[in-house]
């Protein structure tokens, strides 16, 4: 393959990445950025990307907006602010006026507030998001039909035949394939109770799905499998459209449920249940955005849906740097009446900074040979 070949691939997965990772930030800055203007507090600088400035302008309220040369994240710096990360407060030689419109001398619940307003812009993004593609493109779905069983798994123990449909799950209506696999894979060792339809009768099964390792681009997943293989056939195939209520539904729900998954996801990466062979960083963010875009604008802004998510939720880890590192610093504030020391918070965000430096390297490190090993 040539050079030229070569470089044109790469692009392939560039712009996707810069394309998702870009919309996240933005939305997550715009969060602090527009709860600090409605609380009164001046923003010095919003910046998209770390580094040189590539370009910026001064608006009329005295901001400067930058994009910077490294595109793996940005910021709000906050009048009073020592530093980007708000890791500490340079009042000294501020006036009055100053100090009014300062971040570090707001009441705790206001900088609570705009703390928190990030990661709730991600979530918000992503329920648009997922409103719109519901809304102006549907999803396709897949009557629960059963065509066929793997042998020796738990499904064909529980009494499963091909041509069942699938009705519903502990009682809950299933409309879709998909709908089923959700369940399933998120029940690992939890007995289900089915309700499917054969030759016109509703014929009741119970069965376990079973925690399985499955390969995917970036790692194993571990997930509940029962062993069924859905329809094949086209007319049990259709693009379903939602009206605008249905859609926001829709929206609010799979937002919801990604939400749901990340969290336990996280709670079993704590406890060892999970491996840490799921977790990517930029390389294998960029790897999957270049594969995805692949599938369409649409399947595209789904992942930054799904990235949203994750991003808020990532923020509001109680690590220091990060937000939600700051909201317990606030949080013991507001119990105490009085915020902890400065040593105490530098030495935190040191902390922060050495665990946030480590994760990169790991992910990096290991997105790199997950790509190797292909």
């Amino acid at each position: 393959m040539s050079l030229f070949s070569n470089l044109w691939a790469f692009g392939g997965y560039v712009w996707p990445f810069l394309l998702v990772l870009g919309i996240v930030v933005f939305f997550h800055e715009l969060g602090h950025f527009m709860v600090g203007r409605w609380c009164g507090v001046k923003a010095d600088v919003f910046s998209l990307g770390f580094g040189p400035e590539i370009y910026g302008r001064v608006d009329r309220h005295g901001t400067r907006w930058r994009l910077a040369l490294i595109p793996l994240g940005g910021y709000v710096k906050f009048h009073g602010d020592a530093n980007a990360a708000s890791a500490g407060a340079d009042l000294s030689s501020l006036s009055e006026e100053e100090m009014r419109i300062s971040f570090p001398t707001q009441p705790v619940w206001k900088r609570a507030l705009i703390v928190a307003a990030g990661p709730f812009a991600n979530f918000i993004l992503a329920a648009v998001i997922f409103t719109g593609v519901a809304y102006f493109v549907g999803h396709g779905v897949v009557t629960p039909r059963v065509e066929a069983l793997r042998p020796g798994e738990v499904a064909e123990a529980a009494g499963f035949k091909p041509g069942d449909i699938i009705r519903s799950i502990n009682g809950k209506p299933i409309a879709s394939w998909g709908e089923m696999q959700r369940i399933a894979q998120a029940s690992a060792d939890i007995p289900l109770a089915f309700v499917v339809e054969r030759e016109g009768k509703d014929v009741a099964l119970t069965v376990t799905p079973k925690m399985r390792e499955i390969e995917t681009p970036f790692g194993k997943n571990r997930v509940g499998l029962i062993g069924l293989t859905g329809s094949s056939k086209r007319e049990d195939w259709q693009m379903k459209r939602f009206g605008p209520v249905e859609a926001v539904a829709q929206g609010v729900t799979e937002t919801w449920y990604i939400a749901e998954r990340t969290v336990v996801f996280i709670a079993g990466l704590i406890m060892g249940t999970e491996s840490m062979d799921q977790v990517s960083g930029p390389i294998g963010t960029g790897y999957m955005a270049g594969k995805v875009a692949t599938f369409g604008f649409a399947a595209l802004m789904n992942l930054t849906a799904v990235l949203s998510v994750s991003v808020g939720l990532l923020n509001l880890l109680p690590i220091p740097m990060l937000d939600g590192g700051h909201l317990l610093f606030q949080l013991v504030e507001a119990l105490k009446g009085k915020p902890l020391s400065e040593r105490t918070q530098e030495y935190a965000f040191r902390l922060g900074f050495v665990m946030m430096i480590g994760l990169m390297l790991f992910t990096t490190i290991n997105d790199s040979w997950k790509l190797l090993r292909g």
